[in-house]
């Protein structure tokens, strides 16, 4: 296990109190008073863009919507605006994705695409293209305004590497990354200015057209107890989630630094 365990009770007004707190404290330490956080309309990105609005209001607040072409739950995301009077802007990577597409394709067609038909582990790649794409718009849009970057991921799906090295796991700071998805869910709940519908909705990437827990084969709450009792209760679940941890430890790491004069990996 990898120490996340936790005996005493959650108390998640507690937990949303110390973070609106920490969010305060780490902004003005950086001499910086705006965030901007990409929504999705889903829990994560809807509790952390709460988080930040309670600490440095809302009008410091940018959430972006970044469709790629259709998004068919972007009215849940714009309900998120309305409900917190955070700024709202939509930058459609539609385009950019496309014309990646079509400059590699160009590029590496036979390697790629033997045969005519793609690689099978391309399409798990164009799977983390959009991702990669909308944290570097919200990069750019943060460094124009002199904002931080706000992550939005939580500590089950990094456990699991269901997050993509370069694209959501790039952030200057995250309220939720030592929360579980199911901790999440429980501060969320917290705030009425939050649609409780929209913390209580099902976690999808809006990418592959399944929910997290049919692409992961475990549900959250397996993941929950795994991180916070040392098992799931199910050893095949058990078992999934270790080796999907393992597997993915590189995306919880700086990059590998390797030491010429300690012939060491640091």
């Amino acid at each position: 296990m990898q120490g996340f365990e936790r005996n005493e009770p959650f108390e998640a007004e507690k937990v949303r109190d110390t973070l609106v707190e920490m969010i305060r404290q780490f902004t003005e330490r950086c001499g910086v008073h705006q965030v901007v956080l990409g929504i999705s309309g889903g829990k994560d990105s809807s509790v952390a863009a709460a988080l930040c609005a309670r600490a440095l209001g809302s009008l410091n607040v940018w959430g972006i919507m970044l469709p790629d072409k259709v998004q068919p739950d972007l009215a849940d995301s714009e309900r998120i605006y309305a409900s917190l009077g955070i700024h709202t802007r939509t930058v459609n990577i539609g385009a950019i994705h496309s014309a990646l597409t079509e400059v590699i394709r160009e590029g590496l067609e036979e390697d790629l695409y033997p045969d005519g038909e793609p690689l099978p582990t391309l399409f798990e790649s164009n799977v983390n293209v959009p991702p990669r794409l909308r944290m570097t718009v919200l990069r750019n849009i943060a460094q124009s305004l002199g904002a931080f970057l706000c992550g939005t991921g939580n500590l089950s799906e990094a456990t699991v590497g269901y997050c993509t090295k370069d694209g959501d796991t790039s952030c200057d700071f995250n309220p939720l990354g030592r929360l579980t998805s199911k901790e999440v869910v429980a501060v969320g709940l917290t705030m009425p200015e939050l649609p409780a519908e929209l913390v209580n909705k099902a976690p999808s990437d809006g990418l592959s057209g399944k929910t997290d827990e049919e692409r992961l084969g475990v549900s959250y709450q397996q993941i929950h107890d795994w991180i916070r009792s040392g098992s799931s209760g199910d050893p095949d679940a058990d078992a999934v989630i270790e080796r999907k941890w393992r597997a993915s430890a590189h995306k919880r790491r700086l990059p590998t630094v390797l030491d010429p004069f300690s012939g060491e990996t640091v």
